[in-house]
This record gives structure tokens, sequence and C-alpha cells, in this order.
């Protein structure tokens, strides 16, 4: 029998519906995926053989679970993902407040309806999508938010005693009964109001202002937090800690790899931009190594993190640099260049936490610092590494080129200029031209004025060239030739 022809609990029993809990829901369509070899969280990239075999083995050990790690690291969306191991429709008794199962009912309400009507009892179907509920835990959440609390106005319109079951309101939690609850940044939670969930861990059942009052709830909860809480805000007290089966530590990515595809999955991008914008790879490796260049620099504070949104944020506003520039030049292709870089700074200041020293660098200098990290970081992998002491007599690919800007007054790079202006300035330069062709002459035809200038701003971050920003773009000078020049 379908489903949309099941109403009563009479056909409900006759269609051979079992009820089973909400673990033993996930227990088993997360077993039926690994048997037939399909994904159980789709699109998370870099968890597949550390934090998703753990999240398994919880899921399937039927325990509640603790997310923990910095921000950023996907913990709300696992928790979310969960959703699409439960079944697609769930009986429900039709008007019960708390999802209550018709074979096992828990509520008062339905247990009466149930008395009242037997076989007749109307049911409803809820869907997977409706079973989840998620709480930002903040200070001013209280056990009436989540538990319930005695409703007056329920009272006075029911003509009840304070004393009767009736006229308690129920909460969050008990709303959420036979669904996923989610409580993100646990620490944030008050003690005692973490101490309400105790039972409700443990036992399964709540307490009311003192109501004689049992329900065993079939839950799933889920809970996130941030290690840096524990010290700053707050903390998850030990026996509520004890309740949770099983904890598991989330992380950044490992390569720039797995942190590209994060970034290409998640950027929110206008399909125009797409078609108007070229984006080399390199440009793309150089805004990833941007991120894992602020979790080690000095001047940020790393225990706070540094969340994966950067940078998502920081893709989308090179993008929206480059668009926008070929706006303005009335053009209608463009790829990436290194003035566009400029245009991630507000994607970075605003997600990095500076200790005391960046502070007093500010936080663009510490932006543009982390920009020149990890020009530096990959120069290597494209040309020849340079060494910090070298011989006098020892023979160095790039000395034409640093000849080259000894001899001129200066080389400079607007920001705006037209497509046509921004090849021509870079061509300019032989010496440059012949690095391009010598070591990177496989790299592709549009990929090779971005690496133009991802040399000369390596040259940069080696001492071997001196660049000045202006409000306007970018000028590179010979290190020592202009203090020569002025003396």
């Amino acid at each position: 029998m379908k489903i949309e022809n099941i109403k009563t609990l009479g056909e409900l029993i006759a269609s051979g519906y079992e009820s089973k809990s909400i673990k033993e829901e996930l227990r088993q369509n997360l077993l039926s995926k690994i048997k037939n070899k399909e994904t159980s969280f789709e699109g998370i990239h870099g968890y597949e053989n550390t934090v998703i075999p753990e999240l398994e083995r919880a899921i399937l050990s039927k325990h509640n679970i603790n997310l923990l790690g910095l921000r950023g690291q996907a913990k709300t969306r696992l928790a979310r993902m969960m959703v699409n191991l439960l079944d697609e429709w769930i009986p429900i008794v039709a008007g019960s407040e708390i999802n209550d199962d018709p074979l096992q009912p828990i509520s008062r309400y339905s247990k009466e309806l149930i008395s009242e009507k037997g076989d007749q009892t109307p049911i409803t179907w809820i869907h997977r999508e409706e079973r989840f509920f998620e709480k930002l835990a903040t200070p001013d959440v209280t056990v009436a938010d989540l538990i319930g609390d005695v409703d007056p106005i329920k009272a006075a319109n029911l003509k009840l005693s304070y004393a009767d079951d009736r006229v308690i309101h129920f909460g969050m939690i008990p709303r959420a009964n036979r669904s996923i609850f989610v409580i993100n940044e646990l620490p944030d939670l008050q003690a005692r109001i973490q101490v309400a969930l105790f039972n409700i861990l443990q036992e399964g059942d709540i307490q009311i202002r003192g109501f004689k009052l049992r329900l065993p709830l079939d839950m799933q909860f889920v809970f996130t937090a941030n290690p840096e809480d524990y010290t700053n805000r707050g903390s998850i007290v030990t026996p509520l800690k004890d309740r949770i089966g099983s904890q598991i530590l989330t992380h950044y990515p490992h390569n720039i790899e797995i942190a590209k595809t994060i970034t290409q999955q998640e950027a929110k991008l206008d399909s125009r931009q797409a078609d108007l914008v070229h984006v080399p790879e390199l440009a793309k490796d150089l805004l990833e190594q941007i991120s894992f260049e602020a979790r080690d620099n000095e001047f940020i504070d790393s225990r706070s993190g540094i969340s994966a949104r950067l940078s998502i944020s920081a893709f989308e506003n090179l993008l929206s640099a480059a668009e926008r520039r070929t706006v303005i030049a009335g053009e209608e292709k463009t790829s990436i260049r290194f003035g566009d870089f400029m245009g991630v700074i507000p994607a970075i200041t605003g997600k990095v936490e500076l200790v005391y020293e960046g502070e007093q660098e500010g936080s663009a200098f510490v932006a543009e610092q982390l920009i020149g990290d990890a020009v530096k970081t990959l120069f290597n992998r494209y040309f020849p590494k340079i060494e910090k002491l070298e011989k006098e007599d020892a023979e160095n690919p790039y000395n034409d080129l640093v000849e080259w800007f000894f001899a001129e007054s200066g080389f400079e790079l607007l920001d705006e200029i037209t497509e046509k202006e921004y090849h021509e300035k870079l061509d300019s330069i032989p010496p440059l031209n012949k690095l391009i062709e010598k070591y990177q002459n496989e790299s592709p035809e549009e990929d090779k004025y971005f690496l133009k200038e991802f040399l000369l701003w390596g040259l940069v971050e080696y001492k071997k060239l001196n660049k000045y920003r202006s409000a306007e773009g970018v000028q590179f000078k010979d290190l020592y030739g202009s203090y020569i020049s002025g003396l």
C-alpha cells in the first residue's frame, strides 16, 4: 500500500509497518549505503580518510555526537547532511506536537486519541527534511526554550489547574522528537542549561517544573564546538561530555588541491563572471596558499582558526575585481592579473584575528604580507630556486632581468589598463619573456602573462627587485638603482 493511501492507524498496522528508533534508521540506511559503495556525505572533501569514517562509526554505534573543531571546518554541514540517512517518510499521530509514533505514542494527547478512536486514529506522514532542528547556543537560551514550561494562556483557555500536565508548553527538544537536533557552539550554553540536558541524553526523558512527566524522547543529538571557546567564553561541563558517545575532531584541508575543490564548489559566482574572466591555475593555487600562510603567520592568532570561508570570499572578490576592471575598459574578455589580488584584501581582513603585534601593523598590511608569503612559497614550483646566499661568480638565471631594471628608470603596471596595454607592457621586458619561454614554455598561452607578473613578484619577495604600490597600480624597480641614482 502506498503511503498516501495510509491515513489511519488501522491501515498502518495492516500495511505491516514496523517502528524503529531514529538511531536505528540512521544505522540501517548507512549500512545500506556502505554495502552499495555509495558516498554517505556528498560534497565533503578532505575528510574521506579521517572525519567521515569516524562519523560513520559513531552512527553505527548509535551515539550522540560532538563535532569539535575550529571555524569553517564543515561541522554544521556534516550535521545537516545526516538528514539524508533518515527514512524518507515516517508516520505520526495527526495533530501531535511531538511527532508521536502511532504504534508507540508517548504524549497524553496521542494516547487519549488512540484510546478514543482506536484503528480510526488519523495519521499523517512527515518527510525527512522536516526532521532536522538546529539551535545556536547563546547565553540567553533558557531551559524553557529547550525543554518547555507552564503556559498560563493555555491554562486559562482550557480552564485547567497549573498542576495539570496539559498546561505544559513544549520547548524545542520535545518538538524535535524522532528528529536530528543540533546545538551549535555548545560551550556558549550556560552551565545550568547544559545540566538540563543530562537526563535527555542518558535516559531520554525530560522534566518540566516538577511535573511527574516522563517522555522517553527518541532523538539523535549532534553538537558542534570550537576548542577556542573552552578558554574564551565557556566550556562543556564534564558530566555532559561524559554522556556524549563520540567526540570527532575536524580539521582544515591538508593540501591546496583539496582546498581548491572546496572553494570551486562553494563560491557563489555569476555565470557571466565565469565566461568573462579566465582564472589561471596558478592564481587559484595562490589564493588557497594565502589561507595556509595565514595559519602560520606570526601576526595572526592561529587558535581562532582560518575559516575555509576566507578562500571562498577571496575567490569571489578576485573575480569581481577582474570583472569591474573589464567593464570599465569596455572589454569582453580578460584574465586574472596580480592587481586583482588587491581586491581580495577585504575578504582577508575580516576573517583573521590579529595578535597584539598584528594590530600594531594593521590588518591591510598583514593581508598584503600574506599575499607576498604565498608568492614566495609557490615560486620554486615554477622557477629556479633563489638561494639566500650566492657566490659572487655564481651563474644566476635572473641576472639579465635584474640588470634590465637597473638600466631602466622603472616599470609601472597600472591596475585598470586595457588587456592590450597590459600585454604590451609585460612584453616590453625581453629578459622576462626569455625566462617564461625557458621555464614555462609548456604553460597555456593565456596563463603566461600572469606567470610574468608572478615572476616579478617572486623576485621582490626574494629581495632581487623593489616594488612600490600606489593607488593606481604597482611599480617595479632595481633594488639599489634608485638609491644610487639619488646619490
